[in-house]
């Protein structure tokens, strides 16, 4: 509504080898982060960028680039701040670490040459100096996919105590979705925020909404279906979208919000629609629906040339017809067909 890391395994065949799909990371760490200095900047691949501590550390802080699987590392390097005489460890299992290397004027190199599940940062715990990673530098096999759309989720307000680590993990599930969501909703020049706040809060009489980069669920809602992440996700595409023009059907802004969520994110739960009842302009999952059969039968671009039209106030309902040939309304009374076959 608007007031406001999952990984598919693929195998890629070319030139008789096999490629593998990246495999997915997270970073964490114990540090309160400094401003927009973001944890996800240590693994963007981008070297003028960094992630910065808001303090000196302290005994028992890391900073840890945990990987979705266990990979081969043949060699790590990290750059940064505040870090001599801090470590660099590896673990095998994503619990058990072991030392690496040393950091010395800013570095730390190391060649472990075998499986890991994780990698981190340990800093001398009397340093004067807040820690800042510049980048986490790793050569494996299958390689570690990097940050395309940097982000980091606070949860600042909690109403109930008792759903702030519910808070806490959907947060980390949306900073995962950030880059599913993004690629789904992308266009030339456009840059999504780096830092959303969500909120759970008492009074709120929808699941939740988006305004800016805030978000704000329910906690009357999310204490009785708390298997409902995926509400924060579609919020999250509201983020992302950040349309302002006020020439955008509501019905289908809110369509390409649950596109990205019931069609990309999380598709086995968009479950059954009524072909009797659904029409194309239902909003939602029906028109998420909708849109998914115009992206497999005549478009596989048709929800990005939406999104860059309403993005850049230029939507018409002629874009339909002009990706597929047929009218809104033609193609509204095939998909209901299809429903019924």
């Amino acid at each position: 509504m608007l007031p406001f890391v999952l990984a598919l395994p693929l195998i890629a065949v070319a030139a008789g080898l096999d490629e593998k799909a990246p495999v997915a990371v997270a970073v964490e760490s114990t540090f309160p982060t400094k401003d927009d200095r973001i944890r996800q900047q240590a693994f963007d691949g981008d070297v003028d960028s960094a992630y910065e501590a808001a303090r000196p550390p302290r005994e028992g802080d890391v900073v840890t680039l945990a990987f979705d699987g266990p990979v081969l590392v043949r060699s790590a390097e990290v750059r940064g701040g505040g870090l001599d005489g801090g470590t660099l460890e590896g673990s095998e299992d994503g619990a058990t670490f072991a030392r690496l290397a040393e950091f010395r004027e800013g570095v730390a190199k190391a060649e472990p040459g075998k499986n890991l599940k994780a990698l981190r940062v340990v800093p001398t715990k009397d340093a004067k100096d807040p820690v800042a990673i510049r980048e986490f530098v790793v050569d494996s096999d299958p390689a570690l996919r990097r940050f395309a759309y940097p982000v980091e989720f606070v949860v600042d307000e909690v109403d109930d105590a008792s759903l702030k680590g519910w808070a806490d993990k959907a947060a980390k599930e949306c900073e995962r979705a950030y880059g599913l969501i993004n690629d789904a909703l992308r266009s030339d020049g456009y840059r999504p925020a780096r830092v959303v706040r969500m909120s759970l809060k008492d009074g709120v009489d929808v699941p939740a909404y988006a305004a800016g980069d805030r978000i704000t669920g329910s906690t009357k809602w999310f204490r009785r279906h708390p298997d409902d992440i995926g509400a924060m996700v579609h919020e999250s595409a509201h983020v992302v979208q950040r349309y302002r023009g006020r020439n955008n059907p509501g019905w289908l802004v809110e369509g390409v919000a649950d596109y990205v969520r019931f069609v990309l994110y999380e598709p086995a739960n968009i479950g059954p629609i009524d072909p009797e009842k659904a029409r194309y302009d239902q909003s939602y999952r029906v028109t998420a629906r909708f849109l998914g059969y115009i992206v497999e039968k005549y478009d596989p671009e048709f929800v990005l040339k939406l999104n860059r039209a309403m993005r850049e106030r230029k939507y018409s309902d002629d874009l339909f017809k002009e990706s597929t040939g047929k009218t809104m309304q033609e193609l509204g009374d095939e998909w209901k067909a299809s429903l019924k076959g």
